[in-house]
């Protein structure tokens, strides 16, 4: 007795859905499915914004961050306090800076962090623009927002040492008690450095 699987199209729009961060073989097959019961437009729409996303977006040649233009809106704004970069992993995590209003400054997306274990080392990221923008200009600091990880720590103490010698104030984010946390099940770390960057109230 014969095994039916599906149409060899719908098996490859599975396969490529399955790659997608996330999405596993079942949850792929429902997409895929999913897509062949949607609306037309609806499916056509998805693929052309695929399409048109995979050709019209580029780094910003300033910082890195994702932009439909040569540099992007951040860069391009005058407005914004042009001494101050903050250094973050992902172009996610400016939308998470943005989302908080408390920081009016530049980025610097380095895509990635420092891993040794899965061959990522300073030449695989966007350091080398990072300290041309510090020798280029008149910044007076640099904030370190990546992640609080293995891999995000070693990077910021990493550019840290790099950039301290040039007499740029390096800072890093605070982390803490997360809002409604309890102290007794917070971790020793998180509270030793809520600690450390408390301030007066």
């Amino acid at each position: 007795m014969s095994m039916y699987f599906y149409p060899p199209s719908v098996e490859e729009l599975i396969s490529y859905l399955n790659k997608l961060p996330g999405v596993g073989p079942k949850t792929a097959q429902r997409l895929a499915l999913h897509l062949l019961n949607t609306r037309e437009a609806d499916a056509v729409g998805l693929a052309r914004a695929i399409t048109a996303t995979r050709e019209k977006v580029r780094r910003c040649a300033v910082c890195g961050n994702l932009t439909d233009d040569e540099v992007c809106p951040v860069c391009s704004d005058e407005q914004r306090d042009a001494s101050v970069i903050c250094v973050v992993e992902h172009p996610g995590d400016c939308i998470a800076m943005e989302r908080t209003g408390q920081f009016n400054g530049l980025y610097h997306v380095l895509h990635g962090a420092l891993s040794p274990m899965e061959g990522i080392g300073p030449a695989e990221l966007n350091m080398d623009s990072l300290m041309q923008r510090l020798r280029g200009g008149n910044i007076r600091e640099v904030v370190m927002a990546t992640n609080t990880g293995v891999e995000g720590e070693a990077t910021a103490l990493y550019l840290a040492r790099l950039i301290k010698p040039l007499g740029i104030r390096v800072s890093r984010l605070a982390y803490g008690v997360a809002v409604g946390g309890d102290l007794e099940y917070t971790d020793e770390v998180t509270l030793g450095r809520a600690l450390a960057g408390r301030s007066d109230i």
